[in-house]
C-alpha cells in the first residue's frame, strides 16, 4: 500500500506581499491569503482527504482552518516547517539563495538537506500511521521540494528549476505518494 499526499501551499502572506522570506517566523495571511484559502474548498475533492496535516507555523494553521476546520481532522507538525533561514528569516527575499544553500546552512539556520531530513522522518510516520489513507498537507516551498526530491527521485538541483512559482503554474494541490 501506499500513503497518497495531497499538498497545499498556505495562502499569499503579508510577507510575499512585501518580497521577505519569512522562514520560522509565524507570518500573518492577507486577506487574499485567507480568500484563497476559502476558496480552496470548492477546488478540491474534500471526500477523498481522511487527515490533514499542516505545519506548526502561524500561517499554514490559519491556511488549514479557513479549508478545512469543521470538515477534516487537522494535526500539526513542526517537521513540515519551511526551512530556517536563521539570519534571514523575515529579510529580503532576494537574499535567500536556495541553490546556495543545499547542504550549506543558512547563517544560523539549516540547509535544505536538513529540511529534507525532516521531510523524510514525517513521510516515514505518515507510511507507519495512514497507509492506505490520503492525507493533506498545509506547508510551505522548502518542504514541497523536500517531497519533490523524496518521492521522485530527483535532485535538489531539479525540485528547485522545477518550481511551480517560476512559471506562476499554481495548482489546487499537489500530489505525491509515498511507499
Amino acid at each position: 500500500m501506499a500513503v497518497k499526499v495531497i499538498y497545499f501551499v498556505h495562502g499569499t502572506t503579508t510577507d510575499n506581499l512585501e518580497h521577505k522570506s519569512t522562514g520560522w517566523i509565524p507570518g500573518e495571511l492577507t486577506e487574499k491569503g485567507i480568500q484563497q484559502s476559502i476558496d480552496l474548498k470548492e477546488q478540491i475533492n474534500l471526500d477523498e482527504i481522511d487527515l490533514v496535516i499542516s505545519s506548526d507555523l502561524k500561517r499554514a494553521i490559519d491556511s488549514a482552518n479557513y479549508t478545512f476546520k469543521g470538515l477534516k481532522e487537522i494535526l500539526n507538525d513542526s517537521r513540515i516547517r519551511e526551512c530556517n533561514y536563521g539570519d534571514l528569516n523575515g529579510q529580503n527575499s532576494s537574499l535567500v539563495v536556495y541553490e546556495n544553500h543545499i547542504t550549506e546552512s543558512f547563517p544560523n539556520g539549516e540547509s535544505l538537506k536538513d529540511v529534507e531530513k525532516r521531510v523524510r522522518d514525517f513521510c516515514h510516520y505518515l507510511k507507519e500511521n495512514y497507509d492506505g489513507k490520503t492525507v493533506a498537507v498545509v506547508a510551505h516551498k522548502a518542504p514541497q521540494f523536500a517531497f519533490e526530491v523524496i518521492t521522485k527521485g530527483i535532485t535538489w538541483e531539479e525540485a528547485i528549476e522545477k518550481d511551480w512559482r517560476k512559471s506562476k503554474a499554481w495548482q489546487p494541490g499537489w500530489e505525491y505518494i509515498i511507499k
